[in-house]
């Protein structure tokens, strides 16, 4: 496992511009940035490197000390966890609005922490404004830094004093990351749940839908393997997001997703499996992905998972209930859990694992060839009087497993006959967890 990288952590009040450069240090758009304060709600945590040195940037929800909002104080309280991280502090405010109590106050709290506090003058997009940065350093925490992060201007000269502060880290051999995406519909428990396995607060939860905003990454380590695990806010229809910040949250997660090994779908136990979990894990599956179904709220009906060949009848039949439902979803197993309760965590661990070794299974060529063949002597098939014929098959990758017949006429397959064939495959190798792909293609080279 490779050391943890030094952090630097990025603080202001609302609507300063934390985010745009949270987004310029990472080098691609993260945080979602809109001009309406309070965007960013968690803590947010990438990866950046400048001049070779690599480091962890987090961006945190803007700190208000005079907002009596039950979030805002939830915001303070990831704001306090990401600066107990940090090596360096960057303080975000806004050189055209000028000095503001809330500031101030930021400023206060800051001179008891200890750590290199670096005050960046923000939106000085050109050299006219630079002037307005001298007001903040009335703030008395060291040098002023007047910077453009919608244009990059000085934030290179910022960086070089920040990378300076920062511990030279040893990495060892990386290992391999078992990446998670929790995603569901809205109020499902999804950041809950996350706080449930990451074992401290370390995602805002709240009963007010959309809290989570961002796709936001966790560290975990279970059974001498490392997981990401990737909240996401709930998804939605489009037809009801369009033209919103939800918009930009349904974008957030189907990236997670694309960078994910496996989508952990959670949804309500109370409610059963609704529409839009279909639509939601659906989605994994066309991208796909890996998934388990994570079913929450389990403790409001009897206990959560212990062993999945112990369960009791209720679960057996929420089970059956679900494959009826989402047919095309049955490879997906389901774990019943309690994130309140910190219930039922480890099982979908487990499942999680096993469903992300599906997704990398490799079958053996000779092998592969015995099921099909099997298959089409067990039921032939032909159409319009022509009978269908693999020559040969082969699994041309993984990720997921993904196999390609080699035949007299790729056009004679029905999806009904490629459908038996996926399941004749799944009958001889489970490969719970995972989608696999079939695809005919013709033996003979086009003319």
């Amino acid at each position: 496992m490779s050391s943890k990288l030094p952090v630097v952590v990025v603080v202001g009040r609302p609507n300063v511009g934390k985010s745009t450069l949270f987004n310029r240090l990472v080098g691609r758009r993260v945080a979602v940035v809109e001009d309406i304060p309070g965007v960013t709600r968690d803590r947010l945590y990438a990866e950046a490197e400048w001049r070779g040195k690599k480091f962890t940037i987090v961006d945190t929800g803007g700190i208000l000390f005079s907002d009596d909002d039950p979030l805002i104080e939830q915001i303070r309280v990831q704001a306090e966890i990401a600066l107990a991280e940090a090596e360096v502090v960057l303080f975000v405010a806004d050189a055209t609005a000028g000095l503001s109590p809330d500031d101030r106050d930021l400023a206060q709290h800051l001179r008891g922490i200890n750590k290199p506090v670096f005050v960046l003058a923000n939106k000085a997009d050109n050299q006219q404004r630079d002037a307005l940065a001298n007001e903040f350093y009335a703030l008395g925490l060291g040098d002023v830094w007047p910077v453009s992060s919608l244009h990059g201007r000085g934030v290179a000269d910022v960086l070089d004093e920040v990378v300076s502060h920062l511990p030279d880290v040893e990495r060892g051999d990386a290992k391999e990351e078992l990446r998670v995406a929790i995603i569901g519909r809205p109020n499902v428990g999804k950041s809950s749940l996350l706080n449930a396995f990451a074992g401290e607060q370390r995602v805002i939860v709240s009963d007010i839908p959309g809290t989570t905003r961002d796709a936001i990454d966790t560290i975990l380590e279970y059974r001498g393997e490392t997981f990401r695990l990737i909240d996401t806010a709930g998804i939605r229809r489009r037809g009801k997001t369009q033209g919103s910040i939800e918009y930009y949250m349904v974008q957030r997660a189907q990236r997670a997703i694309e960078r994910a090994d496996c989508a952990l779908c959670v949804i309500n136990g109370e409610e059963g499996l609704t529409d839009g979990d279909k639509r939601i894990a659906k989605i994994a599956l066309d991208a796909g992905r890996a998934g388990v179904f994570a079913v929450n709220k389990w403790d409001t009906k009897e206990p959560p998972d212990g062993h999945p060949r112990e369960r009791s009848p209720i679960k057996k039949d929420f089970v059956r209930i679900l494959r009826d439902q989402a047919p095309e979803m049955s490879c997906y197993p389901c774990a019943f859990t309690s994130a309140t309760e910190s219930a039922g965590l480890e099982p979908v661990l487990d499942q999680v694992m096993m469903a992300i070794e599906n997704f990398n299974f490799r079958i053996s060529t000779g092998a592969l060839n015995r099921v099909i063949h099997d298959a089409m002597f067990e039921r032939p098939y032909s159409r319009k009087g022509k009978a269908f014929k693999v020559y040969y098959a082969t699994q041309v990758s993984t990720r997921p497993p993904t196999f390609v017949l080699f035949c007299n006429d790729p056009e004679i397959m029905h999806f009904s006959y490629q459908r038996y064939l996926e399941n004749q495959i799944r009958k001889e190798y489970p490969l719970e967890g995972t989608p696999i792909r079939v695809f005919a293609r013709s033996s003979h080279k086009e003319r």
